[in-house]
């Protein structure tokens, strides 16, 4: 092995032991246990977007930062949240630069959710940064409450990871919806940024073919009704970065029916999990999309408390290559926890897609998004849930698994507790939550892979206003707090030159 190769080896090393954003997987190890090729080891630096929560005089925003404990970890660790440049906590500063350069919000060491807040239309697109053990599974919540107006009702949303690609399935243009996507850049040079539509007859010509470039250290919200003329209910949003890398998730306010964020699907595949449809949701749409060049056939299925259940009327999909495909599927858990479970009929064709929840009637609805989510594998972790509405549904589709369950201590606090759980195959539960002992203010919901599985799971928050029965559901996909880093066969240091 020479001094080159010796180099390289040490720098993909290096950047394993650091990086929170991506995971290496060890190399194959000749004659050994591919356990033997790797160490496990958690994540030294994790960085996490939160986007700008309100146009509304009338929003009222919560955050709760929140980073499990890992074995593993050693020494200090920080985890702060600051506003993006050219905004500040008291208002957008026009000259570009920060006008308050005082974190946002400033975590305590891992196991102890702290909290912050917001107030009116001027809360700025929050930039964030962890390190040490405050790094591994690092989890920020985003929950805004607007009592009147478009977008009324709870609007959630996990603060995400920057990347170079997203798709939202569920997005619109329609007359009353108002969607906009916001790209937050964490970096110190530009990012370029392309927003791809596609709707019900394919791609649909947008007014910004160059793209749209974020500025270092800022956010920008893009209407998606400006980039096209045409007017459509079911749409696909495709973020794709050219250049640099950002944090993307969809606002969707709806003049009726309350609003809240869309997150991004999980990356395309031939079988998707969208967990967590609320016992009591009065109408539920799919959306689905193919960016490949073959179309693709859903079986759908709904795994209820007792198992997988067929919907009559739906039992597939066809999805035609590069066309946003939706149907209704109106009340479909019918008074019991369910999910949405779609596996290929024949030849597997990756797809992304979501679901838009209606909670409510008449008046008094509101809305909410499920989009496909990765497993929760290893852990996963939910913050800001409170003693009253609060739902952890999991859901086990191919294999019964055992998970644990862990409350953590409140914000102003309790102690922590935790439950095992046993989720069948084909399967959804609303678990009964393990309660901290003493809790005062929110605390984190942390879920963890005990055997079988894969599981998938979600959280809904519930908060009633008046008559309307607001929520928000996030999803619970694996925190990748760890990463496998390949180890060097020889002691590094007894090789000579």
């Amino acid at each position: 092995m020479n001094r080159t190769t010796l180099s390289l080896l040490a720098g993909v090393t290096a950047l394993a032991a650091v990086t929170g954003y991506a995971s290496l997987s060890a190399p194959e190890a000749a004659g050994k246990d591919s356990a033997e090729a790797a160490a496990v080891l958690p994540v030294e630096r994790t960085s996490l977007l939160c986007p700008s929560p309100s146009t509304s005089d009338l929003a009222e925003t919560a955050y709760t930062s929140f980073t499990p404990v890992t074995k593993g970890t050693a020494g200090g660790g920080t985890a702060e949240l600051s506003a993006a440049a050219g905004q500040s906590a008291e208002g957008a500063d026009k000259s570009g630069t920060k006008a308050d350069d005082k974190p946002v919000l400033t975590a305590k060491e891992p196991g102890k959710p702290v909290t912050g807040d917001a107030s009116g239309a001027d809360s700025p697109a929050l930039i964030g940064t962890a390190e040490g053990k405050s790094a591994p599974g690092w989890t920020v919540q985003q929950t805004t409450e607007v009592t009147a107006g478009t977008g009324r009702g709870l609007q959630g949303v996990n603060c995400t990871a920057p990347d170079t690609e997203f798709w939202f399935p569920g997005a619109s243009t329609a007359t009353d919806r108002t969607d906009y996507v916001h790209l937050t850049n964490p970096d110190d040079s530009a990012a370029v940024v392309d927003i791809e539509l596609y709707g019900k007859d394919g791609p649909l010509e947008t007014t910004i073919p160059d793209g749209i470039t974020v500025p270092p250290h800022s956010t920008e919200p893009v209407l998606l009704s400006t980039l096209v003329d045409e007017k459509q209910t079911n749409l696909t949003a495709h973020v794709n970065v050219r250049s640099g890398r950002v944090g993307a998730a969809v606002q969707a306010l709806d003049d009726k029916l309350g609003g809240d964020w869309l997150a991004a699907s999980a990356d395309p595949a031939g079988s998707l999990v969208l967990p967590g449809i609320p016992e009591d949701a009065t109408a539920v749409r799919l959306v689905a999309f193919t960016p490949g060049g073959s179309d693709a056939d859903l079986k759908v299925q709904l795994a209820s408390p007792s198992g997988l259940i067929t919907p009559a009327g739906n039992e597939t999909l066809h999805v035609k290559s590069r066309m946003t495909s939706a149907v209704d599927l109106g009340d479909l858990t019918r008074g019991e926890a369910g999910s949405l479970v779609l596996t290929p009929t024949d030849r597997s064709v990756p797809v992304v897609a979501a679901l838009r929840v209606v909670r409510g009637k008449g008046a008094d609805q509101e809305t909410a998004f499920i989009p496909a989510t990765r497993p929760v594998g290893t852990r996963a972790t939910a913050a800001e849930n409170t003693a009253k509405g609060t739902t952890l549904s999991l859901t086990a589709p191919t294999a019964t698994a055992k998970v644990k369950v862990t409350a953590s201590a409140g914000t102003e606090g309790g102690t922590e507790a935790s439950r095992t759980y046993t989720i069948r195959k084909g399967t959804t539960q609303n678990v009964d939550l393990p309660a901290p002992e003493g809790l005062k203010g929110t605390y984190a919901l942390t879920v963890e892979t005990v055997s079988g599985g894969p599981v998938h799971g979600s959280r809904t928050l519930s908060a009633a206003q008046g008559s309307v029965p607001a929520f928000t559901v996030q999803t619970l996909p694996d925190d990748r707090g760890t990463v496998k880093v390949p180890q060097a066969e020889q002691d590094l240091s007894v090789l000579q030159e």
